[in-house]
């Protein structure tokens, strides 16, 4: 799980993330709120924790914008403006969660828990479909009502990133980062030999549409003709 932390103190920051390396999360810093907002509009994180009163941008214009741009990413707002008005004003701008400081690491972690639980219990029977095509979110079966096929690691973490966009085209450098992490050495060309070998499947298990090559930009799902 990805985790981005828009916070300008550093000593939070770096306590913030031992805490949760030490919970297995992968996390990523942003120390402002307009780094923090070019991080967040990639759409490759699972949470974002957010601060309020940060420079260049704070969180409450940083959770418009992403809200704005419809990156429904569960966010977190951590900020020591803790007045009923701030907390209304954060949950109305499409906040998932908010808390005052000072916090209790214990707290902000059932938080972090009960808000990856919430997104992962919104889709039914850990399946996610699209078309003809459903993924098991459990096994990493790829199936329709006539044959499934068994995904790698990394094809399932693709299938995964597009059938959570369905309608969009998936950018490659966006695509990379969430499949392989944002300090890789991945290069682009290589993608498209992953894309090769889902392609092979898709045809195998007869789906109704496949992975399209949008020129310069990526790749989408676009039904057969």
């Amino acid at each position: 799980m990805r985790i981005l932390l828009v916070e300008d103190s550093v000593s939070l920051c770096d306590a913030l993330t031992t805490v949760l390396q030490k919970e297995k999360y992968e996390v990523q810093v942003a120390g402002d709120g307009q780094q923090g907002l070019e991080l967040a509009l990639a759409n490759i994180f699972d949470l974002i924790i957010l601060d309020v009163m940060m420079p260049k941008k704070n969180g409450f214009e940083v959770l418009t914008e992403l809200r704005k741009q419809r990156i429904t990413t569960p966010v977190i707002i951590l900020t020591a403006l803790s007045q009923e008005y701030n907390k209304v004003k954060g949950l109305d701008l499409g906040a998932d969660d908010y808390l005052p400081k000072p916090f209790s690491t214990a707290e902000l972690l059932a938080r972090i828990r009960a808000l990856l639980r919430r997104k992962s219990d919104a889709t039914p029977d850990n399946i996610m479909t699209f078309g003809n095509v459903s993924l098991n979110l459990s096994t990493y079966q790829l199936s329709t009502d006539e044959k499934s096929v068994k995904l790698s690691q990394k094809e399932y973490d693709i299938v995964r990133y597009f059938f959570e966009r369905p309608r969009h085209v998936a950018e490659k450098e966006p695509l990379i980062n969430k499949v392989w992490g944002l300090d890789n050495e991945f290069e682009s060309n290589s993608l498209e030999v992953f894309i090769s070998f889902l392609r092979k499947k898709l045809a195998f298990i007869n789906a109704d549409f496949n992975i399209s090559s949008v020129r310069g930009v990526g790749y989408q799902l676009s039904p057969k003709n």
